[in-house]
């Protein structure tokens, strides 16, 4: 019997008991189990024995060496506790957060909900974090992988002084992470979306830019590269908009996409699909992949693209790629498919290197 055929059954087996779970109780016993697998050395087994490797999947980017194209996204370690075990199961990055000021407790529960006829995730959670200067110590330690931080306002900062908020976890974390990524997207902080408006978004990225050039220069650092994480649900015309700020600000990229406030075409039960908040997961594949299309069509000069939303399997994963994304990063996908779906996209990469 084969360790991947273990590895995968067991997976199965703790999905099922997992999915009987609350979900946001299942994803805490999720990550006490994975910080146990990783003391008692069980993830840097899988990486030596089970990660496809080859340098079909290396990717030079942003200054930076990606050793896969696939990275974990924002929300999944919020307070980059584990984010070097993940690393083990064969992500080339991850990012960590939404990481804020202050720490703050989100929204009340219950805020996250399956909706498993659409493979699919709903979530309010309201950037529940343990504030940034706990996080920078947790990400202390040294990395196994490329750290991405990704920074928001608390709720009780108003718009106007956001940009704040921003610096404040920008100068905190800027020696402890690789990248930087602006959330100004998620549907879950009310009025946050209101800062990808064209003045709002470019005064902030402006300001940010600023600071992380001012940040490097009096650290001795390269500059940490900077991307912006759009919503779905954005016109053309906004997306035009912010093709516009991205190319005269020379931003390094943008994260395509996140949570959709659509419930197009969803199979679950009414009750479910009601609830207010971020949808994720299957039904946001196409759009996400829009998105991506639209951006590398669009785009006057080069920058990196990050294309995340419904990639559940390999074919998925090369739809975004062959779209125009550069890099990939897993959610929802991960946590009904488990390990195995980063180890599949790796096998088709290679396997697309060869051909």
């Amino acid at each position: 019997m084969s360790l991947l055929f273990c590895i995968n059954t067991m997976y199965a087996f703790i999905r099922s008991v997992l999915f009987a779970l609350d979900p946001e109780r299942a994803h805490h016993f999720s990550f006490s189990a994975i910080k146990l697998m990783e003391a008692i050395g069980v993830t840097r087994l899988v990486r030596s024995l089970l990660v496809p490797k080859g340098p079909a999947l290396n990717r030079q980017l942003m200054g930076m060496h990606f050793e896969s194209p696939i990275g974990l996204a924002a929300g999944f370690d919020k307070n980059a506790e584990i984010y070097n075990a993940f690393a083990d199961f064969g992500f080339g990055f991850v990012e960590i957060g939404t990481v804020t000021p202050k720490p703050q407790p989100g929204n009340p529960k219950k805020r996250l909900f399956r909706l498993k006829a659409d493979q699919a995730l709903i979530n309010r959670l309201g950037f529940n974090n343990h504030g940034v200067e706990r996080i920078a110590r947790s990400l202390s330690k040294p990395h196994r992988t490329l750290v991405g931080g990704n920074i928001g306002k608390n709720k009780v900062t108003s718009n106007e002084n956001a940009v704040e908020d921003y610096v404040l976890a920008m100068t905190a974390l800027n020696s402890h992470v690789d990248y930087f990524v602006v959330n100004v997207s998620s549907p879950n902080t009310p009025g946050l979306r209101e800062l990808q408006e064209k003045e709002p978004l470019f005064k902030l990225l402006k300001k940010l830019m600023e600071v992380r050039d001012e940040l490097a220069q009096s650290a001795n650092l390269k500059p940490r590269p900077l991307l912006l994480k759009i919503a779905p649900d954005l016109s053309d015309e906004q997306l035009l908009d912010v093709l516009e700020i991205i190319e005269s600000l020379h931003l390094d990229g943008v994260i395509a996409t996140n949570t959709t406030l659509s419930r197009e075409g969803l199979q679950s039960a009414q009750n479910i699909v009601k609830e207010a908040g971020g949808l994720s997961g299957a039904p946001l594949r196409d759009r996400s992949t829009e998105v991506i299309r639209f951006l590398k069509t669009n785009q006057k000069t080069p920058f990196v693209i990050i294309g995340v939303g419904g990639i559940d399997s390999a074919d998925a994963a090369l739809e975004k790629l062959d779209a125009g994304a550069d890099l990939l990063q897993l959610y929802t996908g991960f946590v009904y498919k488990g390990p195995q779906l980063i180890w599949d996209i790796h096998k088709a990469l290679l396997k697309r290197s060869d051909d």
